[in-house]
């Protein structure tokens, strides 16, 4: 498998960006960590890219690590292993900071990183027969790539601690039902949803949203103090923009705004 296993393609103002892995059920690959880093980063500037969709080839988000290189980390240097670990670390840093919508599409298999990674994202679609788990209790691993973190924004200590001392397999309904998947798809369906969802995000103004994906971001982390401040910090700043004059007065003369435009200008 050629290590740039990363396909990319536009939908509109939709960017879809797919590990193509398909025989190892999209299994990580360093090549993957840093074509979807880099590819994050150049949408961050693009003007025509209103959000973004990630998801998985050949019916699989994505099994997490692949073991068959993962045993030979044991004989690098722990310095080493640690440089390789900030490969997938870097990338859900990128995802967390990329300032546009990013909508994870989940078929199949989310385990180990590739549920840190589905979890990265701002929203999550998945059909309902998708498998979520942090699977590395199984093969005597600890988790990485974020995912206590992510899912203790979800769920209690007590079912974080069952997820991640089981590895069990968990649905997508059940995803679902603890709050983590925002749509929830027939089988084969989670892509078509998400770039949907994509695009009706897409048409919304480019430096709101990066604000208001930063204030989600830290809303759990933050005090109502802290966030307070953060809203008072931003509020200001959007009301001087061309994107609340273009809002504004559209709600004002009743009609659409047109925030597209403004990216274009």
């Amino acid at each position: 498998m050629p290590d740039n296993a990363l396909m990319s393609r536009r939908e509109g103002a939709v960017l879809v960006l797919s590990n193509n892995n398909p025989a190892a059920r999209n299994a990580l690959t360093p090549g993957f960590y840093t074509g979807l880093t880099e590819a994050l980063r150049a949408a961050a500037g693009d003007a025509g890219v209103g959000a973004i969709v990630v998801t998985g080839e050949g019916g699989h988000f994505c099994a997490g690590g692949d073991l068959r290189q993962l045993i030979h980390r044991r004989e690098l240097p722990i310095g080493e292993r640690r440089q390789r670990l900030e490969l997938l670390h870097n990338l859900v840093r990128a995802l967390r900071d990329c300032p546009k919508p990013v909508i994870m599409a989940v078929e199949g298999a989310a385990a180990g990183a590739g549920l840190s990674l589905a979890l990265a994202g701002d929203m999550l679609v998945a059909a309902k027969n998708a498998q979520f788990s942090v699977a590395y209790v199984k093969v005597g691993l600890t988790p990485d790539g974020g995912a206590t973190a992510l899912l203790a924004e979800f769920v209690s200590r007590q079912v974080l601690t069952e997820l991640c001392l089981t590895g069990e397999r968990v649905s997508g309904e059940r995803m679902h039902a603890l709050g983590v998947v925002n749509r929830l798809t027939e089988p084969g369906q989670a892509l078509a949803t998400a770039i949907a969802l994509a695009q009706q995000i897409a048409t919304g103004p480019d430096l709101a949203m990066a604000r208001i994906k930063h204030l989600c971001r830290m809303a759990p982390r933050n005090t109502l103090e802290q966030q307070l401040e953060l809203e008072a910090l931003y509020m200001p700043l959007s009301q001087e923009t061309a994107e609340s004059l273009e809002g504004i007065g559209a709600f004002l003369e009743k009609r659409a705004p047109d925030f597209a435009r403004l990216r274009k200008a």
